[in-house]
């Protein structure tokens, strides 16, 4: 299977290296420039050059895994997308490398240099995820040069010097975007011969001849290469071919086994090694996978390091992922020293940084004002309060009543502020109507905390001053129902004198001033809320909490409050009712009826004690401590050394040779910070003064670290605060550097410093107990070299401007972006929190087993949570254990004192799942290290033959060569030794993402009879589209938009590709080749009636205009896409009968046979008629229902034929058949869903096609299709069905004949589950049937057939002949019209008297004579053999036509423009 591949690789080499680390990307494209002027001898060497190249910067396990991408290709996409980008600029004419300047490209250096000094007038090019951007100044103003090359050109580096010089100068951006491609073969899929059902003959009998020329050199049986022997001796032709049978016949005799035979050959699996004990083994880990795993008899798992990779959703290229990212955790772990079996402990490790419902503030502090109380408050008495209320069923949408506090909500306001206003009227009016929700007011004053701003001067005082004298004397309730809120007009704030006004209103007996006054009884907590709002770290006011978390400024508009609480209501409820359900689980740390609410979800895992987005933000950035190849020194060498860190710890200490060596330490610390400042300026003594309070008031052990990064050039003047710290860390204790530090770091001793003060003089002053004389000895004699070293590593390393702040914590850089940015002891607090929670302590755990010194343990835990931190999460990994494994595993060690992977297989050795993971297996071990452990899953019982196909897996560890070191085209599929008795049909077993078709090859493929083909079979495929899939939903209704359409194209051509969205799951999908696509909805009344609103898995933003969305990888895209109805459409149907008047798919470009059609076309009567085949018996049978078809009617014709499964000579062939016939044609194809139930034999799969995509298959502009079984005579004018009164239903299908008497015991219909099912309907059959689109639409039968489909094919007895059981079953759902009886006849079940009025004559199976189609067809049909004659005529014509030359191959053939 072909696709595009470059010889010299090195794009590929580049982009796996790119993955790594972008920095590195650049070195290796740096370093390989030199190869331009090599002269080496073969292509091997070439490869093998590269490879050592790309070494320097990757591990010995990362080069092993980079043969085997290469081997793959797995980087074809990524290179090949840059390629469609190219033609949209588009490239010019003769240039082998170009640069693009804002819209204008140019040749040369010279022309570049011109177009550089205009850029200024033209717009910015959009710049892709996936581009290569030169590290430089990236500044807004500056223009963008986009250079299409390959690299390692002459041409290449001539463009290269130019623009990198001008990027590190901050004169330009500087991207890269690879340019040149070839074909090569692809890797990563499998091939499936299956073996077919005999029972009825379907093999055309038209002999197939086929040149030597085609010979495969390396056909190869017993040790004889045969292409190779015909070759040499041709004068043998004749004996070699006897020969060669002789020995396939001799080998490939395969003696049917009987069920109870195989049966005995699993026991023999199972029972040979067990013996004695063994079996109870065997039984004893059955079991225990059964219980732990859900793995039952028969199943497959695949763990590699635990991760479960699950053979049906992964394929090579996802495993390659899992590997990589395996590699840097576990090569880490191996450069930290860990290694063995103590790796597998530290993976296991739970490690969730993030959290995907948010953080959320923890709402239970003494400052809120809580307004009721749902489980004490007497209105509220009536409502159950048991958890199981929880589980009651109820209407959708409804809110449960139940007497627990399950909603908080927590407003902090102003009372001033002109927002607060709407936003108390609406909790009011919450309260009220008795929703429950527990209203928490919290009021965060805006005064200052002065005890002499009183009532009368401040609203705000005198508003809280209120509401406690309120509370206080009546209740909390009353005090809320009080709000005065309702008599500040819209637009106005709140006033001192509206607070008086109603105060004395209301309360006429009150003493004003005792109230609000100077000497107020009612000022408590009042300093308490403007506390807790300032410690939260909350944004601007007015800010709500619900449960703990905040809502965004959106979500806070009055207009959508209420919108958005009912929705966190419902979704808070699903949390609930899942915590309820645990319970029954017996699952510890679920909610149960003794708990308190409010407890349970402030112990959450989310809950934080303040916010802080830089410290909870999910994007975060590492600092790698492996020493990984190529990339800077992450960490000093020795985190003690001088010239880099000082370690400020609260144990004792002492400098000894210039390192501070532990003497006492012995507690481990789970967290390490440092503080990267200019020590110098006030901010970073101010956070290095919050780190130091910090560590004094932690109840954890933690270490503190300081690494200088001065604005300016480092001087012993400038420098004096910085190398005084520095000394006192060199020779003092660590409790006596810690006071020193924090009474040196206040501002006035620093003032003290910079007007001259002797160190010596303030030495006096702020220390105690220290040596004077080591410090001073220190201070005096010591160099600012090593300022120069933590400023430069503060650059190249920490990726930090001179002077700019930042906080490491355990690796992780926290960079301060401002220097007004405040980290206060309370976000150390936090840091310090998040971290010990997610990670830090568990490693400690770990670390402490280990039983190091503790100064190596803290540094070996900190360098481990960075590394493990850092890393993706994914799924969590199973501990699978195979216990009593002596006999019932086979177990393979792992080479020693390398990095391994632990991998356990357990497989049943007769299924699909052994074909693919033995030889998937065995190239991993080619690859990596690996312990395997492989359990034999049997099945005890077997009722019919397992396995019914032969497999090959096309996966190679490397890039292949041959013996004269050229590069060999890649890997292919090669069956030999196979049996020629069954006959077989040729499956592709392909990645999700991947729609491939067959292109060349003379012989049937579904149909494969080796007992009748003397040479070898050859059959080439190609990766024709990758699948773009998506999920479409309306955000006003939340449903998908039925029938919306989608485009997706360039600037250039924006109607490549368009599909429609199904109602199950919004779902839709597009075929496009590798590229940057633009999808937009489509003009006519998608595009009339709705606009894009939003959308995920794009490579846009989501305020972009256009949607822009790049397939770059093989693995599968998914985008989500939200749509909303313009306002003066909100009542328009998009399905609405007679309103698609434009945006008719006509114009598309995917495979149209024959002229375009225009305006006057559209017009016209067309007969619209579907059919499928797969074999050439089949479309043999095709071409003559056509030629049938043709032959009565005047009316116009298109065939829509589905593409998937059609052979390479039909397609060749169609168009000539349509210019010769004057017929229009298209190939339509579809992807068959994941989500989807599958289908594995090949005859069911099309089966399903032919009823399940009816809606998605074909335009909304056709308004009828008809189908028409292959093997069907047409005697009628078709058009009188297509013009046949449905009478309201969706389609039309005729029913079985009744009249065949003697066939009355083969009519399963009439008995059984059908019979009761049906009533007094009839069975209808599938051969031919008439669709009304526009009503199979409109009624969503798409949906419900697919629906019904996916509920019953999960019993595998279900659904035997799918494509007509389905609708039947469906006909009290979705009605179907019963068409007259003469629309077909089978002789199977007709009698012969009715044959004359057959308006279609079907070739059905006949289940008692077995009849083979082919005479079926002669005997049956009279002018069967006249059309079969004259289709056999036209196809030899035209085959002589293309040999002679003188016809195109394609004159007007669809357009191929797919090929990769």
């Amino acid at each position: 299977m072909y696709l595009l591949f470059c010889k010299s690789c090195q794009f590929f080499h580049s982009e796996f290296i790119r993955e790594d680390d972008e920095e590195k990307f650049w070195k290796f494209v740096d370093t390989i420039q030199m190869f331009t002027s090599l002269s080496l001898e073969s292509v091997r060497s070439y490869y093998n050059l590269i490879i050592k190249k790309a070494g320097q910067f990757l591990t010995d396990l990362q080069v092993n895994l980079l043969k085997l991408s290469l081997s793959l290709r797995a980087y074809s996409p990524a290179v090949h997308a840059f390629q469609q980008i190219a033609r949209d600029e588009p490239p010019p004419d003769g240039c082998a490398a170009f640069v693009v300047v804002h819209g204008q490209n140019a040749c040369s250096t010279k022309d570049m240099k011109k177009l550089l000094k205009t850029a200024a007038g033209r717009p910015r090019p959009y710049l892709y995820k996936s581009d290569h951007q030169y590290p430089g100044v990236n500044g807004t103003d500056l223009p963008v040069a986009v250079l299409y090359a390959e690299i390692g050109t002459k041409e290449f580096n001539t463009f290269h010097k130019v623009l990198s010089e001008r990027a590190q100068d901050g004169k330009l951006i500087y991207v890269l975007r690879h340019f040149k491609n070839e074909k090569m073969l692809l890797s990563g899929y499998g091939v499936e011969l299956a073996i077919k059902s005999t029972e009825y003959k379907a093999v055309d009998d038209t002999q197939v001849k086929v040149t030597t020329d085609n010979v495969d050199e390396n056909d190869e049986v017993q040790g004889f290469l045969f292409g190779k022997l015909k070759k040499s001796h041709p004068e043998l032709q004749e004996e070699l071919g006897e020969l060669r049978k002789h020995l396939l016949e001799s080998t490939n005799d395969m003696t049917p086994l009987k069920v109870w035979e195989l049966q005995g050959g699993q026991a023999a699996v199972i029972d040979g090694p067990l013996l004695h004990d063994g079996v109870a083994d065997g039984v004893f880990t059955f079991q225990r996978l059964s219980e732990s795993m859900g793995i039952h008899p028969g199943d497959a798992g695949l763990f590699i390091n635990g991760i479960h990779v699950d053979l049906d959703l992964h394929n090579p290229f996802s495993i390659l992922d899992i590997l990589r990212t395996e590699a840097k955790i576990l090569q880490g772990l191996h450069n930290l020293g860990i290694r063995g079996s103590s790796i597998s402990k530290f993976l296991h490790l739970p490690s969730s940084t993030t959290l995907e419902d948010g953080y959320a503030l923890d709402i239970r502090h003494t400052s809120i004002m809580w307004v009721n109380d749902i489980e004490k408050d007497s209105m509220y008495r009536h409502w159950p309060s048991s958890l199981q209320e929880l589980l009651r069923a109820t209407f959708p949408g409804v809110i449960r009543q139940i007497r627990r506090n399950f909603y908080n909500l927590v407003l902090f306001l102003d009372p001033v502020q002109e927002e607060s206003i709407e936003l108390v009227k609406l909790a009011e009016l919450f309260y009220k109507h008795n929703i429950p929700l527990r209203y928490v007011i919290g009021f965060v004053l805006v005064v200052s905390a002065d005890d002499k701003v009183d009532g009368y001067l401040d609203a705000g005082v005198a508003l809280f001053r209120l509401l406690n004298y309120i509370s206080e004397e009546y209740d909390e309730a009353q005090a809320f129902t009080s709000m005065i809120f309702n008599r500040v007009e819209v637009g106005e704030t709140l006033s001192v004198d509206t607070v008086t006004a109603y105060l004395k209103k209301k309360f006429p007996k009150a003493n004003a001033a005792r109230i609000l006054g100077v000497d107020s009884s009612y000022d408590d907590n009042r300093k308490a809320g403007r506390g807790f709002y300032r410690k939260s770290g909350l944004g601007a006011l007015p800010i709500g909490l619900f449960n703990g978390v905040p809502l965004s400024s959106e979500e806070m508009d009055p207009e959508e409050l209420e919108t958005v609480l009912l929705q966190k209501i419902m979704e808070t409820t699903n949390f609930f009712q899942r915590a309820a359900f645990m319970v029954w689980y017996l699952i510890f740390g679920q909610i149960t009826e003794s708990v308190d609410v409010v407890d349970f979800l402030m112990e959450q895992a989310n809950v934080v004690p303040r916010i802080n987005p830089l410290i909870l933000s999910s994007e975060r950035r590492y600092l790698d401590f492996t020493s990984s190849p190529g990339s800077p020194l992450m960490t000093p060498p020795d985190p003690n050394q001088c010239q880099y860190q000082s370690v400020i710890s609260p144990y004792h200490c002492h400098c000894n040779n210039h390192t501070i060596s532990a003497i006492s330490i012995t507690i481990i610390s789970s967290w390490t910070v440092w503080i990267v400042a200019d020590i110098e300026q006030p901010p970073g003594r101010q956070l290095l003064r919050n780190a130091l309070k910090h560590m004094k008031s932690s109840s954890s052990s933690c270490r503190v670290g300081v690494i200088n990064n001065p604005s300016g050039k480092p001087t012993e003047d400038n420098s004096s605060l910085y190398r005084a710290i520095w000394a006192s860390l060199l020779t003092q204790s660590s409790k006596n550097s810690l006071d020193f530090t924090l009474k040196l770091l206040k501002e006035e001793n620093v003032e003290l410093l910079k007007h001259g003060t002797k160190i010596k003089h303030l030495l006096k002053q702020v220390s105690g107990g220290m040596d004077h004389d080591a410090f001073e000895k220190k201070f005096n004699t010591m160099e600012v070299d090593f300022l120069h070293s933590q400023q430069k590593y503060c650059k190249d390393v920490l990726k930090l401007k001179a002077g700019q702040r930042a906080v490491v914590s355990n690796g992780r850089i926290l960079s301060l972006l401002d220097e007004e940015e405040e980290f206060s002891v309370e976000d150390f607090h936090l840091l310090e929190k998040i971290t010990l929670r997610t990670s830090a302590e568990k490693i400690k755990s770990k670390i402490k087993q280990m039983n190091l010194n503790a100064e190596k343990a803290n540094d070996l835990i900190m360098k481990v949570d960075a590394l493990l931190t850092s890393s993706p999460k994914g799924e969590a990994r199973k501990d699978v254990k195979l216990l009593k494994d002596k006999h019932s595993v086979l177990q393979l060690a792992q080479r020693e004192d390398e990095v391994f992977y632990d991998v356990v297989a357990i497989v049943d050795p007769l299924t699909r799942d052994a074909q693919k993971l033995a030889p998937l297996l065995v190239v991993l071990g080619q690859v990596v290290n690996m312990k395997v452990q492989v359990f034999m899953n049997c099945r005890a019982k077997l009722s019919e033959m397992p396995l019914k196909s032969f497999y090959q897996y096309v996966l190679e560890p490397d890039v292949s060569f041959f013996g004269n070191n050229s590069l060999s085209p890649g890997p292919v599929a090669r069956f030999t030794e196979i049996p020629e008795s069954p006959l077989l049909t040729l499956n592709m077993i392909t990645p999700e993402s991947w729609m491939v078709e067959a292109v060349s090859s003379p012989y049937d493929l579904d149909n494969i009879h080796l007992q009748e083909i003397s040479g070898v079979v050859n059959a080439e495929y190609e990766l024709e589209y990758l699948l773009l899939e998506g999920h479409c939903f309306d955000l006003s209704t939340g449903q998908p938009p039925r029938g919306l359409q989608f485009t997706l194209g360039m600037r250039q051509e924006p109607l490549m590709h368009d599909t429609i969205v199904m109602a199950n799951l919004g779902y839709f999908q597009l075929k496009a080749n590798p590229g940057a696509w633009i999808l937009r909805l489509r003009e006519g009344r998608s595009e009339d009636l709705y606009q894009i609103q939003a959308h995920d898995g794009t490579d846009s933003p989501l305020d972009a205009g256009d949607v822009i969305v790049v397939l770059n990888s093989f693995h599968s895209k998914i985008i989500k896409v939200r749509v909303q109805k313009k306002p003066d459409k909100l009542n328009e149907d998009l399905l609405s009968e007679g309103t698609e008047s434009k945006g008719l798919w006509d114009s598309i470009t995917s495979f149209a046979g024959g002229p375009s059609v225009d305006e006057d076309d559209k017009k016209k009567d067309v007969l619209n008629i579907f059919s499928v085949a797969s074999g050439h018996l089949y479309e043999r049978f095709l071409r003559i229902m056509m030629l049938s078809v043709l032959q009565h009617t005047k009316t116009p014709v298109k065939f829509w034929f589905l593409k998937n499964y059609l052979s390479p000579s039909f397609k060749d062939t169609i168009s000539h058949m349509a210019k010769a016939y004057g017929f229009q044609y298209e190939l339509v194809q579809y992807k068959w869903p994941r989500w989807l139930h599958q289908q594995s034999e090949k005859q069911r799969i099309i089966w399903g096609y032919k009823i399940l995509f009816l809606d998605v298959l074909f335009p909304l502009a056709v308004d009828k299709i008809i189908f028409v079984d292959a093997d069907q005579i047409v005697r009628a004018d078709i058009k009188e069905l297509r013009d046949l009164d449905l009478e309201g239903a969706p389609y039309g299908y005729t029913p079985f004949c009744d009249s065949r008497k003697e066939m009355e015991g083969y009519r399963f219909w009439k008995t059984g589950y059908w019979a009761s099912h049906l009533g007094q309907r009839k069975y209808h059959i599938s051969a031919l049937y008439v669709v009304d689109l526009k009503k199979f639409r409109k009624i969503a039968a798409g949906d419900r057939l697919r629906g019904q489909y996916q509920a019953l094919s999960q019993d595998p007895n279900s659904l035997s002949n799918l494509d007509q059981d389905l609708p039947n079953n469906m006909i009290h759902q979705v009605a179907i019209k019963s068409l007259p009886q003469e629309w077909l006849w089978c002789e199977t079940w007709c009698d012969d008297r009715s044959k004359a009025a057959a308006k279609t004559i079907d070739l059905c199976n006949n289940p008692k004579t077995k009849e083979p189609k082919l005479s079926a067809a002669v005997r049956i049909v009279p002018e069967w053999s006249k059309y079969d004659n004259e289709i056999k005529q036209f196809l030899k014509q035209v085959k002589e036509k293309i040999t002679e030359g003188r016809l195109s191959s394609s004159p007007s053939s669809p357009q191929h423009t797919g090929k990769t």
